[in-house]
């Protein structure tokens, strides 16, 4: 039903990409807090996970502390997959008992990742070694990665929607791309993903510093 990776560049920014055969997946799944981490919180997803995750990463648990202790707390944790990336790139995974389907996860030196639902064990691994293999924008080291995972055989069904979202200390993220329900939902995130890279340093200069933008590029702006 999911796949997902959370990664890092090592320069300060997280990222997460994720795809699933349900609808509007990186709304739920998908958790980032400038300069703690990044979490998926999937399979039968519980979305406060994500939150108390990145809490406990935010008071110096490493990942696997901050997992251990929200695993101890958590109601029906045995229905959760959780994925949890810190702030050094140190990485842990849950997969409760009641796991959908085929399940496994991988690691790389800066990401990890995992799945429910899974063709085949190896995907999460392909999702990792193509982000480590990868160069680039974060961005498009997350699109490659979810590309590979389809290529390794994705979920034992077809996959509608996906989603990859960046933090880069800003306060917000700054890229937040998603797909929510399409025939080939890596193919059309990657078409926004041509669209946004492009404009994305633009709409920060306008959060932080409006005065020093560039026009807006819309009907009626004539600076």
């Amino acid at each position: 039903m999911t796949f997902s990776i959370a990664a890092t560049d090592q320069h300060g920014r997280f990222g997460i990409a994720v795809s699933s055969s349900s609808p509007a997946v990186a709304a739920r799944c998908a958790h980032l807090r400038d300069g703690v981490g990044a979490v998926s919180s999937q399979n039968i997803t519980d979305p406060r996970l994500g939150t108390a995750l990145l809490d406990r990463l935010q008071t110096g648990a490493s990942a696997q502390e901050a997992l251990d202790s929200v695993v101890l707390e958590a109601p029906s944790v045995d229905y959760r997959q959780l994925v949890v990336l810190d702030a050094h790139g140190r990485s842990a995974v849950f997969s409760g008992a009641h796991t959908l389907g085929n399940y496994a996860d991988g690691r790389g030196p800066n990401s990890v990742a995992a799945g429910n639902m899974l063709a085949n064990a190896q995907v999460p691994q392909a999702l990792c070694d193509a982000f480590e293999a990868s160069t680039g924008e974060l961005e498009t080291r997350l699109l490659a990665a979810l590309q590979a995972a389809l290529d390794a055989g994705g979920e034992e069904g077809p996959i509608r929607s996906a989603g990859i979202s960046v933090v880069s200390g800003h306060g917000w993220r700054d890229t937040d791309l998603r797909v929510d329900w399409h025939e080939d939902p890596i193919a059309e995130l990657k078409r926004l993903l041509q669209v946004w890279l492009p404009q994305r340093e633009d709409y920060v200069v306008r959060g932080l510093d409006p005065a020093a933008s560039v026009g807006y590029g819309v009907p009626g702006d004539d600076r």
